[in-house]
């Protein structure tokens, strides 16, 4: 597999470039826009929205192998495509139960995998009854297309719920049944795991990092998190239980909520690269990216173990509207010692949007000096 095609053209999709170079493949990216991060590395360019599939078809013609750099895609129409011999990988059998938030769940409690309490919003059913059995606060979220935060809600009362469901169904002639409610979580830390798995069937897996997010956003990921191997084990056992049940050839990053008294809970899995692994790129002697790409050309996966004793990852959000590049705050951070600056080369900045990331590698595990180092990249790029 020599030309690999990628569905979307992110920075998810422009980080796969070293790594393409590397093992000697060519990308063709499929995205609707010329300023996407995307179009400066790829071989060729479809521009087309990523779930147009008949620009898929013409993608399919110039590549060999078709993977996903998200999961906005329509399974429907790309799956006349796999009739006919295109190869998806993942597979879109893999995909089929993620993408709906619902569905996702309920697959994930159908494979005995640790999941919160939730359930579907149906139009026209007693909503009080069902959620006085969860309780406040409880977790409003649209069950397709949600992230970074967008489409999820923390809900504290009937009333905000109500008045949440009829705003949501009314701005964007949404119904009740595009939704989930689920129970809120009190976590002591939110976790992530990323894992590989080979068309032989080989899994890897990286080291489980502890994520932290604000206003549902990742603002930062330390690794590895600070756990018990017991835990580690249990994250490990649950990666590998999904990756064989789906099949799945690629990365897939999975992320899970570790209750006060220790119990582990998967919260969501996104069947791509993901945030929580760009800490690999630089501490890593293989990157998600890296493997993610050896995974879909069918060649053996690499070590994904870290090459130093941890690191901190730190994304660089918009904070607000503008067409600034922040060339002097990227120097200074940049000046931090072991500091590895990615900027993604978006021309336009609004408040939340994922402009670039800040890896440092550090010389011990100590979660105190990640914090601290944390602190400092983002009192340099937050105005105070």
């Amino acid at each position: 597999m020599k030309r690999v095609g990628v569905i979307g053209g992110g920075q998810l999709a422009w980080m796969m470039a070293d790594a393409a170079q590397k093992l000697g493949v060519e990308l063709v990216v499929q995205t609707p826009s010329k300023h996407d991060p995307a179009v400066s590395i790829a071989q060729e360019i479809v521009f087309a929205s990523v779930d147009d599939a008949s620009a898929t078809e013409i993608l399919a013609q110039k590549c060999d192998v078709i993977t996903f750099e998200n999961e906005f895609v329509n399974l429907q129409a790309l799956s006349l495509l796999a009739q006919q011999g295109v190869c998806f990988r993942p597979k879109l059998e893999a995909l089929a139960p993620l993408l709906d938030k619902y569905h996702q769940r309920c697959y994930l409690r159908e494979l005995g995998l640790p999941v919160p309490q939730f359930f579907a919003l149906d139009e026209g059913e007693n909503l009080k009854s069902k959620i006085e059995y969860l309780g406040f606060p409880a977790v409003l979220k649209s069950r397709r297309h949600g992230y970074d935060g967008q489409g999820t809600f923390i809900i504290q009362d009937f009333a905000t719920l109500e008045q949440k469901l009829s705003y949501e169904t009314t701005t964007q002639t949404l119904n009740q049944s595009l939704f989930l409610l689920e129970e809120f979580v009190p976590f002591e830390r939110e976790l992530a795991i990323i894992a590989a798995r080979s068309v032989e069937g080989e899994i890897v897996t990286y080291p489980v990092v502890e994520t932290q997010q604000e206003q549902q956003v990742c603002r930062r990921v330390i690794a590895p998190a600070e756990i018990t191997p017991n835990q580690v084990v249990e994250i490990q056992a649950i990666a590998h239980t999904l990756l064989n049940s789906l099949e799945v050839v690629g990365i897939f990053g999975i992320e899970l909520f570790l209750s006060a008294d220790g119990k582990i809970l998967v919260n969501e899995i996104a069947p791509r690269t993901h945030n929580s692994g760009h800490f690999s790129l630089d501490a890593c002697e293989t990157s998600q990216f890296e493997q993610h790409l050896k995974a879909v050309c069918g060649l053996p996966l690499g070590n994904p173990a870290l090459q130093c004793a941890g690191a901190v990852m730190v994304n660089l959000l918009g904070y607000e509207n503008s067409h600034s590049d922040y060339q002097s705050q990227r120097q200074q951070i940049g000046a931090i010692p072991q500091a590895h600056v990615h900027w993604y080369g978006k021309t336009e900045s609004r408040p939340g949007r994922k402009l670039g990331h800040v890896t440092v590698l550090l010389d011990n595990q100590n979660q105190e000096s990640a914090d601290s180092i944390a602190h400092t990249i983002e009192s340099i790029w937050y105005p105070r």
